[in-house]
């Protein structure tokens, strides 16, 4: 996407015309003054109209003919007689040498007359086929007959402006709220200022090169549509991520801000509660893609990744504050950044009062460590550990291969699992109490009327590190502890539902990309002929949830754990492989992620394909949503190209989303299912979009 205003050379009159002619791009401001594109970033005016200008216009006699406005004419390509969009309906030249026009009668299988009144644009792509479009819908003129298509079948917008058509059958009609896309028998919009200037199009045309440019009130825009593999849209966030997400010189993952909206040479960092959280996601994807293709790169990065994981744990040993042995931090910044603390202890009173009674009141929450160099964020969560724990097992398996670099992650590990065995089941801080999100202990779990929602997932979550554990140290002791949890504790009936919810969309979305790491690792390592069936048979339960989401690391993650299996109950014997459009729906994600990763804001509660979620599909289990939240009239989720999200705990469901373009994401949500897909064989040829 790019766009052009008075930086370019244009005027600041708005604009009305888009006219292309033999490779050039024209532009004409609501002053009638023309523009020609001189390269691809610099505009000049012209004198004059563009060469072939009037040959797109109706000619005037014909005009005459008809006492109705004109939206929109074209000459047919098969005998050169003009069409006519018109305030009155469709009109028709019934011959090239006729001085006037004829309705055209355009009439469904049902003998239903369409485009009787204002019909708003008229096309014909490149495979011959009429096209039209009215309040009512849009028209397809086919070799068996007319075809329309409604919010029903997917028709985005219905306010049309104008309509162009592309290549290989592709048709983009203008609205006055972004554009719609007709390719291959699917609808697609594009909205916001990731997409366009402003959404009111005045005209839309597609040039030889199948690029799409817009006119606008405030400038001109261009949709650039370029054949890419998936492995350059990979390279292309992988480069993102090196030159403007990494902080420190750890390189902790989160997202920056951009003091100007879209100008990433200007980038202001900052920690996040989550960055171990992120840093694992992004660390996981490289361990797969060096497993999967032998990059070197890859494994440099995934041992930087194992590198800054460590040192959260490091960072937190000594100092006037110091942890117990193997308590890791959530994050943390230089010393010579601002005191975080300063204001922290009134901020968190406040929060404690009106927010969340459970939340720790405590100084300091940023312990320096023992050299003086750094501040270390405390209160850490269980979302981090669920990270941490996801990120060891691969980065041993898949990169770590020197008996030191094996040694460090078990010593990591061993640390971190001994501690919450140490400390009763929970995280305990430099405070010497537990962290408010950092308790797993049986007692908490089963008995504590303020945990019995996390049950499920903290159950899960503990049963997986186990795992773990026990996986890369070789110590059976995790094993056994694990076993008691199970036997004594019940921990495997707690995690067959791994969170409160009330069916699809409902329920606290970042346990899903919780318990979708912990799954797959608890699997992974479990062998068959234990209590493995149950948590495949959870694990089968919460992929059905989350299908229609087409989250492609959701996907992947299940997929690869129940390849072949299947489970038994009194009733009979069932397949857990995944079923319908779960690979086709990754691919699309996938394929869809907009290069773009800036959070430009995006409405959709207005289109004509969705449907709202009813109330009881509520996030929380208490309260209504305040948001509109819905689906498209598929059951599936909004395509990711008309989202933003930073990462994959963002509820999919919610249909319009803020922002600015000041804050860059990182495309770890790319690249992590990416290369795991790559990795366990579920993206094999590479296509293009």
């Amino acid at each position: 996407m790019q766009f052009f205003d008075a930086t370019s050379g244009l005027g600041q009159e708005g604009f009305d015309t888009i006219h292309v002619h033999l490779g050039t791009v024209h532009a004409r401001d609501k002053s009638l003054q023309w523009y020609h594109l001189k390269d691809d970033s610099r505009w000049e005016t012209q004198p004059g109209v563009p060469e072939a200008w009037e040959t797109t216009l109706l000619p005037a006699f014909l005009k005459e003919s008809l006492s109705a406005v004109v939206h929109q004419a074209i000459r047919r390509k098969e005998d050169g007689c003009w069409i006519a969009a018109t305030s009155h309906g469709l009109y028709v030249q019934p011959f090239p040498e006729s001085l006037s026009m004829q309705r055209m009668l355009v009439q469904d299988a049902l003998g239903r007359q369409w485009a009787t009144h204002d019909v708003l644009g008229i096309t014909q792509d490149s495979l011959g086929r009429l096209w039209f479009a009215t309040r009512a819908g849009v028209g397809c003129q086919t070799s068996t007959g007319w075809q329309f298509y409604t919010g029903e079948d997917g028709l985005p917008y219905n306010e049309f402006t104008q309509i162009s058509a592309g290549l290989r059958g592709e048709v983009w009609f203008g609205t006055t709220k972004g554009l719609v896309r007709f390719r291959n028998g699917q609808w697609g919009y594009r909205q916001g200022k990731r997409w366009v200037p402003n959404d009111i199009i005045q005209s839309v045309q597609v040039d030889h090169h199948g690029h799409v440019w817009v006119a606008t009130q405030t400038g001109i825009g261009v949709i650039r549509q370029q054949t890419m593999t998936l492995s350059e849209k990979a390279a292309h966030y992988e480069h993102e991520i090196e030159t403007y997400i990494k902080r420190t010189p750890f390189g902790y993952i989160s997202e920056v801000t951009l003091p100007e909206a879209g100008v990433k040479e200007r980038i202001q960092y900052h920690d996040s509660d989550n960055d171990g959280l992120w840093t694992s996601m992004y660390g996981a994807g490289e361990c797969f893609a060096f497993a999967a293709t032998g990059n070197q790169d890859a494994a440099r990065r995934a041992h930087q990744a194992f590198r800054a994981l460590a040192f959260l744990q490091e960072v937190t040993q000594g100092g006037s504050h110091p942890a117990p042995k193997g308590y890791v931090a959530r994050t943390i910044r230089s010393t010579t950044l601002p005191d975080p603390n300063d204001g922290r202890l009134e901020r968190d009173k406040r929060f404690a009062k009106e927010r969340d009674s459970l939340w720790k009141v405590y100084e300091p929450r940023w312990p320096v460590s023992a050299d003086g160099k750094w501040y270390w964020k405390s209160d850490t969560s269980s979302d981090e550990l669920d990270g941490h724990f996801f990120f060891y097992p691969l980065y041993y398996d898949l990169v770590a291969q020197t008996d030191d670099e094996k040694m460090a992650v078990r010593k990591v590990v061993a640390a971190l699992m001994d501690h919450l065995i140490l400390h009763d089941f929970q995280l305990v801080d430099h405070t010497g109490t537990v962290t408010r999100w950092g308790t797993y202990r049986p007692e908490d779990l089963n008995h504590h009327p303020d945990w019995w929602v996390e049950r499920g997932l903290k159950s899960l979550s503990m049963l997986a590190y186990l795992a773990v554990a026990s996986h890369i140290t070789g110590d059976a002791r995790y094993l056994e502890i694990q076993q008691r949890l199970i036997q004594d504790h019940a921990y495997d009936t707690n995690a067959m539902i791994y969170k409160i919810h009330r069916g699809l969309g409902s329920g606290n979305q970042s346990d899903d990309e919780m318990a979708f790491m912990c799954y797959y690792s608890l699997l992974k390592y479990t062998p068959a002929g234990s209590f493995r069936d149950r948590m495949l048979t959870s694990f089968y339960a919460a992929w059905r949830n989350e299908a229609p989401e087409g989250n492609p690391f959701f996907h992947f993650a299940y997929a690869s754990q129940v390849h072949g299996t299947e489970v038994t109950d009194p009733w009979g014997r069932y397949s857990l492989m995944p079923s319908g459009d779960w690979l086709k729906d990754s691919m699309n994600t996938l394929k869809g992620f907009p290069l773009d990763r800036l959070n430009w804001a995006s409405q959709n509660s207005h289109r004509l394909d969705i449907m709202a979620l009813p109330p009881n599909n509520s996030i929380d289990l208490l309260q209504e949503d305040t948001r509109l939240r819905g689906h498209l009239k598929s059951g599936k989720v909004l395509p990711v190209e008309n989202t933003h999200f930073n990462h994959w705990n963002t509820d999919p469901w919610i249909l319009d989303y803020g922002g600015s373009g000041n804050t860059l994401a990182s495309g770890t949500v790319f690249l992590l299912p990416y290369y795991m897909g790559l990795y366990h064989g579920y993206i094999r040829g590479e296509s293009g979009r």
